[in-house]
Order: C-alpha cells, then structure tokens, then sequence
C-alpha cells in the first residue's frame, strides 16, 4: 500500500553566488550555503550553469556536488545545450540535469525550451549524448505547460518536466486572476498519467504563491531559489528552507 509524502524541494542557491560574484572575493561560501540548506532537510540542490558564467562557476559544480555527496542527496544542474557545458556537465555526473533555454540578454530564465522540429532534434542529441556520459542520470526537461509540449517530452523519454511557473507567479503577485495556470497544470498532468514522466514545478515561486500549487497535489517536487535567498537576508537561510518544507509537510499526496 502507497504511503502519502510531502512534495520534495530542491533549493536553488544561484544567488548566493550572484552575491558573491559582485566582489568576486571568495563570500558567501557557496559550500557553506549548500551545507545549510542540506542540514535545513531540503532533498536536493539546484543550481544553474549558465554559458555567461553569471553566477554559478565551473568549480562551484564540484564544491556543491561535494556537500550534497555527504549528504547523499541529489544535485540538478541546470544547463542549456552549449555542447562545452554539456562535456563539462558529463564530467561532474550529478544525478539530475534539467535543461534549460538560455539567452545573454535575459536578466533570468524567461520561458520554456523550444520543442519545435529544430529545437527537438537538438534536444534528443544532447540527452542522447548525456545518457550516454553519465550512468543512470535523470533528466528533466523545463517547458512550459501545454498539451503538445507535454507529448514531445513524452516522446523525448525524458525523466521529468519541470513546468515553468514564471508567468503563474508574476500574476499571483500583481494579484491576477490565476485560474488559467492551474488550469493548465490540471490538464498537463492528466496528460502526463501513466506515463514515466514526472511532474515537477520551478520559477519565481514564494511561500504564498506556492500555496495555490500545493493545493492542487499534482507537482511532486518543487525547485525554488531567489525567494529563499532574498528571505534569508531576514532570517538565516537554513530556517527560511525549513519553515517551507513544514509548509510542504501539510500537502501530503501519493505520487
């Protein structure tokens, strides 16, 4: 008989490397904040290899993966399909890589990945060649929540789809009617049953807007970051990460 559990979280720490990249003089610790964040309980860690290198290093990989390796729990890097950072992801071999659109000018991620002909194509290589490079990796893929999307990443094999939550957040912060989100999350999800996809969610979400979420339990991991970063300023960032999975805690389903 299936137990109910919480939805996972995954804490994206990008932002403590922002911080520290305005200096460039070695703080915040990015290995102290993924330490914290592991103490906290949080199940994986989250961060974002960008090819502009604005953030996240090339030696933050090996740092964070390090700490999440003590605590036996999952790193998901993010990366866009830039053939050096996937070489340079093979070689790091974290559990999850979720795959991501980038785009220089962008100030963060601003949408899902293109499923078009071109775009597809381009993907089935590089998960081919990830699958290929790191034993047993799970990948995941970030779209954007539609009934043709949701049939490509089937089609694609990939592990999980992470929707892209950006827009969602935005109108619950402006206070937006947001029925059409969970509508769509709805039918996604529906579309996704029975499959061997997973469902996941990441973007812009805050201990507020993710409550709408939590209530539909349909997502089994969220990825959130600048929120716990930003509210860390307040509180420490192992508390911030801990009062949001006694959040979580109260959204028990079985997945």
């Amino acid at each position: 008989m299936s137990s109910l559990k919480s939805p996972r979280l995954g804490v994206n720490i990008d932002h403590v490397a922002t911080l520290r990249q305005q200096r460039d003089e070695g703080y915040p610790n990015i290995q102290r904040a993924a330490k914290s964040v592991m103490e906290a309980g949080a199940e994986q860690i989250t961060i974002h290899l960008r090819e502009d290198r604005r953030h996240i290093q090339d030696l933050d990989v090996g740092l964070v993966k390090e700490i999440t390796d003590e605590y036996n729990r999952p790193l998901n890097l993010e990366i866009g399909s830039n053939l050096d950072i996937v070489k340079y992801a093979i070689e790091m071999k974290p559990q999850w890589i979720c795959l991501v659109p980038e785009k220089r000018e962008e100030k963060t991620t601003e949408g899902g990945l293109d499923l078009g002909v071109k775009g597809f194509e381009k993907l089935r290589n590089v998960m081919s060649e990830l699958r290929s490079g790191i034993d047993g990796v799970k990948i995941s893929l970030f779209v954007e929540s539609s009934e043709e999307v949701m049939n490509k990443s089937i089609e694609l094999n990939a592990d999980a789809v992470e929707i892209h939550t950006g827009s969602f957040a935005i109108d619950y912060l402006r206070n937006k009617d947001i029925s059409k989100h969970l509508e769509s999350y709805k039918k996604s999800y529906e579309l996704l049953k029975g499959s061997d996809v997973h469902f996941h969610a990441g973007h812009g979400l805050t201990d507020k807007s993710v409550i709408p979420l939590l209530e539909l339990k349909l997502f089994e991991e969220y990825n959130i970051g600048h929120w716990i970063i930003s509210e860390s300023i307040f509180s420490s960032l192992g508390g911030v990460t801990q009062e949001l999975l006694r959040s979580f805690s109260d959204y028990k389903f079985e997945y």
